[in-house]
């Protein structure tokens, strides 16, 4: 019997989301090697979940992170800000040469044949250092939170931050909140110190108290230790092999009610075939296929993820919620930066099968 989502109707935090905080350099179409000049986006993929849904979708949110004392902190919490986030913050005093420091991405957005390269600097970063104990949970709930959410990519900076996950996911459950959780399996952060066994061991940890996964089937495979279905698919936009995983996450995990993921098929670094899928209460919900003309294609799925949360959240049935996600996501990817500058009308409009003709 699959597990059925409860929502809470109403609480003064619509979603609290808990993760690092990051800023991403970005050259552009020029890769960093010939660079002379870069933008700087705030992102975080717990983050750009509360920021879309904020900005976009005119939620309440939090971010529940860590903070340096320093003009890189002042950077990034005026962003958070400007996107309409509570900060809820552990604070780090720089020592002004080695840190803590918060996150550096770099990714140039590459052009045509050439694809994105995305690396870090994620030395002595600050929220690698938040364990369990840092956060005062009941008061940050204290007025009612709905929906709580973290991902893999901060379960991945060190062993402590698992457990305050972990922490937070306990608390959210007793304040009657939704859980989710991004699997975001990235090999290149896991192997610094344990690799993928060690993850799907963090992971699976986690996940015993999620309602809510967003993850492919690599996610799946390589964040839960799931093996990979034996089936044949046509093509990435195919939902099949993510489709036949289900009877096997939800064995391993009865508590979760449902999983989505985006489908994408890489024609060129400009030119994606889009859409998406999800597991809802046992039943599968499929967005349309759609060709993308993308400018940035970072942060597409944490687009899709804070579109189908929102979906849910405002009482949208699973196929509504879905292709508001879809919608969303697609949007995203027209804009440069981490997260949205999408209006909740372009939004409903796109996913009503609305086109790129001038509005007047």
């Amino acid at each position: 019997m699959a597990h059925e989502l409860v929502i809470p109707r109403a609480g003064a935090l619509d979603l609290v989301s808990l993760g690092a905080l990051v800023h991403r350099l970005d050259p552009g179409i020029v890769p960093f090697r010939k660079a002379t000049r870069c933008d700087i986006h705030v992102s975080g993929g717990e983050f750009n979940v509360a920021a879309n849904l904020s900005d976009c979708f005119g939620m309440s949110t939090a971010i529940v992170t860590a903070m340096v004392d320093y003009p890189i902190g002042d950077l990034i919490a005026e962003r958070v800000r400007a996107m309409g986030v509570r900060g809820v913050y552990r604070h780090f005093e720089h020592d002004g040469v080695t840190g803590p420091n918060l996150a550096t991405v770099y990714s140039d957005r590459g052009h045509g044949v050439r694809p994105p390269v995305v690396f870090y600097n994620r030395c002595n970063e600050a929220a690698a250092q938040l364990k369990p104990g840092d956060f005062d949970w009941k008061a940050i709930f204290a007025g009612g939170v709905r929906w709580f959410h973290s991902g893999g990519i901060f379960a991945s900076l060190s062993a402590s931050t698992g457990q305050l996950i972990l922490e937070g996911m306990r608390a959210a459950k007793s304040a009657g909140a939704v859980t989710s959780f991004d699997l975001n399996y990235r090999e290149r952060l896991w192997r610094i110190w344990g690799g993928q066994r060690q993850a799907a061991e963090v992971i699976g940890k986690i996940v015993e108290h999620v309602d809510v996964l967003v993850g492919n089937e690599e996610d799946l495979q390589h964040g839960l230790g799931i093996p990979g279905p034996e089936v044949a698919v046509q093509s990435k936009l195919d939902p099949a092999a993510f489709l036949a995983m289900m009877d096997q996450v939800v064995s391993r995990h009865p508590r979760v009610g449902a999983v989505a993921t985006t489908l994408r098929e890489v024609h060129s670094t400009n030119r994606h075939a889009w859409s998406a899928v999800a597991w809802v209460s046992g039943k599968t919900y499929t967005a349309p296929t759609v060709d993308l003309d993308v400018r940035d294609r970072v942060g597409g799925g944490d687009g899709f993820a804070s579109g189908f949360f929102y979906g849910l959240l405002a009482g949208e049935g699973p196929a509504e919620a879905v292709k508001l996600g879809w919608a969303h996501g697609a949007l995203l990817t027209t804009f440069p930066g981490d997260t949205t500058m999408a209006t909740l009308e372009q939004v409903r409009a796109f996913a009503r099968g609305g086109s790129a003709r001038i509005q007047r």
